[in-house]
């Protein structure tokens, strides 16, 4: 079957460094992930080469880092006064979410603490990275109106929470090029 717009989507994925085959995140000894194409619940770039494909089936797919989470921007990098943590126990390589002057949801990782300050890099930790997708895809079929208006799909493991899984990971790599699932 081919894969369209609005298709429910179920699948088991790698996700690794193209370059590094560094392993990022899988989900092979879990439970399938369904998504709904087309709502951005995954990254755009990797949602195109879906497209691409039949249900079902077995692909690797390259996504360059330009068309993923872009390049790492070292001015992503901040040093603030440690009191703006009061009451979290800081360990380097901890992700923390926030809120940004936009009001939006913000991911940072912790790089340094300090007796006064918190170094913090706002960069996704795939930043940088062209990442390789081997994905298996169970099914596809089409959304029912609810799943379409609403993002979630009944019953299943869903890429349709909008905001961050503590996406350590996540799902598929970080939906708009910014977190996890398909998630900011």
């Amino acid at each position: 079957m081919a894969i369209e717009k609005n298709s429910v989507v179920s699948m088991f994925y790698e996700l690794k460094d193209a370059n590094t085959n560094e392993l990022l995140e899988s989900n092979l000894y879990g439970e399938p992930i369904s998504f709904i194409l087309g709502k951005g619940q995954v990254l755009e770039s990797l949602e195109e080469e879906i497209y691409k494909l039949e249900s079902p089936c077995n692909a690797d797919v390259i996504i360059k880092k330009e068309n993923a989470l872009g390049e790492y921007d070292q001015s992503a990098i901040q040093t603030l006064p440690r009191e703006q943590f009061a009451g979290i126990e800081l360990k380097i390589g901890m992700e923390l979410f926030g809120e940004s002057e936009e009001g939006e949801t913000v991911r940072v990782t912790v790089k340094d603490i300090k007796d006064d300050t918190v170094t913090v890099d706002y960069n996704h930790a795939y930043a940088g990275r062209d990442l390789l997708f081997s994905l298996n895809i169970l099914e596809a079929r089409v959304a029912s109106e609810d799943e379409i208006l609403t993002g979630i799909i009944a019953g299943s493991h869903s890429c349709g929470c909008g905001s961050g899984h503590g996406h350590g990971g996540g799902c598929c790599g970080g939906g708009h090029g910014h977190g996890g699932c398909g998630c900011h």
